[in-house]
């Protein structure tokens, strides 16, 4: 009887020091004299370049610059990789590996007569990583709108359905209340251009995930964005059929005002081909398209982040067609459950678990 009670103990001692000495990742990091978020990311992630990952994290103390880092200043460090490792407040390394590894695609259930009834919620695909039914579970915003739904539980239900033709979902899907609600959309500056269509048209949820905008360069010809005037005369490229309000967003006025000549090309792809031959100064994308692309075309080595800081910071939103007679309801809705997922930490653990996939593929 005593063997066995002893025998128990052992066991339950060795389970704790298990737990104990269980390897963490990601956590909160208080900024040292002399740090940047380059040397940070260098020191944490072993890439410097990932500054732009610890920026994103931290846009509520930050801001758009990430040169206002400050000694003293604590930063959340998300977990990417397995690091870094031993930090404050860091989740189970394992926990976030296992999760991360996961690459079922979404299972969309079809729909009946009786989805009428729900709150009918739109997205489509290949907008990687944030909503793409290849993904599992659809992407990392996918996964927080399912998540910010369940927790708003609605009375009448909601289902998400998927149209992949995204020139579809304001004309008419939205604008004819055939669906109710959609995700996830970049808001222009409204204030400077309410004529634009989606500011005369669209009502906006607060930002599910804000995304950086950067400038890819030319190693062999870099240039940094740090003033306006840094891009007077520069000759920046965006893909067709991407927004270009962010170039005269927030009284910049770079087009109207001719302050940069704009090339559109016919995709990612050729905006960065013609920065590799010399055409344009930058290639203008959101980090993760840019990043991906990289990797496709084998231009990691030739190509990189402008130093400085992004050319924007655009917010993910959800968005109703101001027409609908219950859309302010309907935000007010996602919104509730939205601030329950992150108040009870399941939408940090969604972001983290996503970021750490997109990362590792980079």
């Amino acid at each position: 009887m005593h063997l066995n009670i002893f025998g128990g103990l052992l066991v339950a001692a060795a389970l704790m020091t298990g737990a104990a000495n269980a390897e963490t990742c990601g956590g909160n990091y208080k900024v040292r004299p002399g740090e940047s978020l380059s040397i940070i990311a260098d020191t944490h992630y072993k890439n410097a370049g990932m500054w732009t990952v610890i920026h994103a994290n931290n846009l509520d103390v930050l801001g758009e610059n990430p040169n206002a880092v400050r000694i003293g200043m604590t930063l959340r460090l998300r977990c990417i990789d397995g690091l870094p490792k031993g930090l404050p407040g860091g989740r189970d390394a394992a926990e976030v590996a296992a999760a991360a590894a996961q690459t079922a695609p979404l299972v969309v259930a079809p729909g009946n007569a009786a989805t009428r009834r729900r709150i009918n919620v739109l997205t489509g695909s290949d907008f990687a990583p944030f909503t793409d039914k290849s993904l599992p579970n659809g992407g990392m915003l996918a996964e927080v709108v399912q998540a910010a739904m369940e927790a708003a539980d609605p009375e009448q239900g909601f289902a998400i359905h998927w149209v992949d033709d995204w020139a579809s979902h304001h004309e008419p899907l939205l604008s004819n209340a055939l669906l109710d609600i959609g995700f996830p959309w970049f808001q222009p500056d409204c204030e400077a251009e309410p004529e634009a269509y989606r500011c005369a048209n669209l009502d906006f949820s607060a930002s599910m995930f804000e995304v950086l905008m950067l400038m890819f360069v030319d190693r062999d010809r870099p240039i940094a964005f740090n003033s306006d005037a840094d891009l007077r005369g520069k000759t920046l490229c965006r893909p067709s059929g991407y927004s270009t309000y962010i170039f005269d967003q927030q009284g910049r006025n770079w087009l109207k005002s001719g302050h940069i000549d704009l090339v559109v090309g016919t995709s990612p792809g050729d905006c960065l081909d013609r920065l590799v031959d010399g055409d344009v100064d930058g290639a203008v994308l959101n980090e993760f398209l840019g990043r991906r692309k990289l990797k496709e075309m084998g231009l990691q080595d030739r190509v990189r982040v402008a130093e400085g800081q992004p050319i924007s910071i655009d917010g993910n939103h959800m968005i109703v067609h101001k027409s609908h007679p219950q859309g302010a309801a309907l935000l007010k809705v996602f919104e509730g459950g939205l601030a329950k997922i992150k108040e009870d930490g399941t939408y940090q653990r969604i972001i983290d678990e996503h970021m750490a996939r997109v990362w590792a593929e980079f």
